[in-house]
C-alpha cells in the first residue's frame, strides 16, 4: 500500500487511540464537504476517512503495519471501492466525529437517589447547648410490596422484544457519503433492556414509594442559622430500590425573648434602679442554663455585682456562660448591660428627701453639659461610654 495512514491524519506510528481518534476529528471537522470551500475538500475528507477506518481499528492497524492491505480490494467493507463501493459503514466516522462511544448497552434500572434538603427550627437553648431532636421527613423508601424490583410478586422483567435486550436500537440514513448509522434508546424498555410485564401495583414499577418517617437527628452545640447537617444515606431512595442518598438538614435558630446572641457571646439587659445604681448592689440573673432541663435551678443562676456610681448603659462581662464554641474550646460571655431607671411617681415624703439629697449635692439647680462630639451618636457614645 502506498498512502501513509499516519501521516494523513499527523500522527505517529506509535499514536495511541485516543491521539488517533483526536486527530481525526479536528481533521473531519476542518475538511467535511459541507462546511469547507476547498475543490479538493470531499477527496481529502475521503482519505482521512480511510486512514481512521484503518488505524482505529487494532485489528487492521496490525494488517497495515505489517504490510498488509486491511480494507480488500472489493470496497465492500471499507473506502477502496469509494465512490462506488457505497455499501460502506460510516457508524465508526461519525462516533469519532461527534464523540459518540457506539452502543450504550441497557441501563440499570437500580439508580442512586437524590440528596434531599429539609429545614429545622431551635430555639436558643437548643442551638447553645445541643439537642437530640426528632425529626419528619417526607421521603422515596422503597416500595414494601415488590422491595424494589418494580414487578409484582412471582413476576419479573422480560427481555425486551425490541432491541433483545441491547437497550438502544440502531437507525440506518443513506447519504452520499454512504450508510450512517445512529444509536438512541429503546422506545419500548426506554433503554433498560427488559420490560416489566405486571408492574407492581403499589409503586407503578418505579421500586420506591412516597412516605412519612421520623428521624432523630442529633444537634452539636453552638450551631447557629445556616448551619446544615449531614446524614449519610438518609435522603430519597433511588428508582428500582437503588441506594438512598444523603439528608442534609439546614438549622434556623429562633429568636430568644430576652438574650441576644452575637456569635459566641450572649447580651441581655437589667434594669437597675437609680439608688441601686448610685449606693452599688450585687444582683441575682438567670442565664441561658435556666432553660436547661438536666440543670437544677441553681445552676441557671449567677449573681452580678454592680458598683456604686453605676451609669446607664455599663456593660458588665461574665466569662464563660455565654454559648459553646461549635469547635470547641470554651465558651462566650455574658453581657449585661445595665439600664438605670429614674422613679416616675414619688410621694410628697421622696420628693422632700430628693430635693434635700440634690441641696447636699449642690445640684439644686441643673448644669448644662455640652458635648464635645457632634449629633446624636456622638452624644449617646459619650454618655453611655
Amino acid at each position: 500500500m502506498t498512502t501513509d495512514y499516519y501521516e494523513v491524519l499527523g500522527v505517529s506510528r506509535d499514536a495511541s487511540p485516543e491521539q488517533i481518534k483526536k486527530a481525526y476529528r479536528k481533521l473531519a471537522m476542518k475538511f467535511h464537504p459541507d462546511v469547507a470551500d476547498a475543490p479538493d475538500a470531499a477527496e481529502k475528507f475521503k482519505e482521512i476517512g480511510e486512514a481512521y477506518e484503518v488505524l482505529h481499528d487494532p485489528n487492521k492497524r496490525a494488517m497495515y503495519d505489517r504490510g498488509g492491505d486491511p480494507l480488500g480490494s472489493s470496497g465492500a467493507g471499507g473506502f477502496g471501492g469509494f465512490p462506488g463501493g457505497m455499501g460502506f459503514d460510516f457508524t465508526n466516522l461519525v462516533d469519532a466525529m461527534f464523540g459518540a462511544q457506539g452502543s450504550r448497552g441497557p441501563r440499570s434500572r437500580t439508580r442512586k437517589g437524590q440528596d434531599a434538603l429539609v429545614r429545622l427550627t431551635l430555639s436558643l437553648a437548643e442551638a447553645a447547648f445541643g439537642i437530640t431532636k426528632p425529626l419528619r421527613v417526607d421521603t422515596a423508601v422503597i416500595c414494601p410490596q415488590c422491595t424494589g424490583t418494580g414487578a409484582n410478586p412471582g413476576s419479573e422483567p422480560v427481555t425486551c422484544t425490541t432491541c433483545h435486550g441491547q437497550g438502544d436500537i440502531t437507525q440506518v440514513q443513506r447519504s452520499f457519503l454512504g450508510d450512517i448509522r445512529t444509536s438512541q434508546p429503546c422506545p419500548t424498555c426506554r433503554g433498560y433492556g427488559t420490560v416489566i410485564p405486571h408492574p407492581c401495583g403499589e409503586c407503578s414499577g418505579e421500586g420506591r414509594v412516597r412516605s412519612h418517617r421520623t428521624i432523630n437527628v442529633k444537634i452539636p452545640a453552638g450551631v447557629s442559622t445556616g448551619n446544615r447537617i449531614h446524614l449519610d444515606s438518609q435522603g430519597e431512595v433511588g428508582p428500582g430500590g437503588g441506594p438512598a442518598g444523603d439528608l442534609y438538614v439546614e438549622l434556623t435558630v429562633a429568636p430568644h425573648e430576652m438574650f441576644k446572641r452575637n456569635g459566641d457571646n450572649l447580651d441581655v439587659v437589667v434594669k437597675v434602679p437609680m439608688t441601686a445604681a448610685a449606693l452599688g448592689t450585687e444582683i441575682t440573673i438567670a442565664t441561658l442554663e435556666a432553660e436547661r432541663d438536666d440543670l437544677d435551678a441553681d445552676a441557671g443562676k449567677v449573681s452580678v455585682t454592680i458598683p456604686s456610681g453605676t451609669q446607664s448603659g455599663t456593660r458588665i462581662a461574665i466569662p464563660d456562660r455565654g454559648v459553646p464554641k461549635l469547635r470547641g474550646g470554651g465558651r462566650g460571655e455574658l453581657g449585661v448591660t445595665l439600664l438605670v431607671q429614674t422613679p416616675t411617681r414619688l410621694d410628697e415624703e421622696q420628693r422632700e428627701l430628693l430635693r434635700h439629697f440634690a441641696a447636699l449635692r449642690d445640684e439644686a439647680r441643673a448644669e448644662v453639659s455640652v458635648s464635645k462630639h457632634k449629633g446624636v451618636l456622638g452624644w449617646l457614645k459619650e454618655t453611655f461610654s
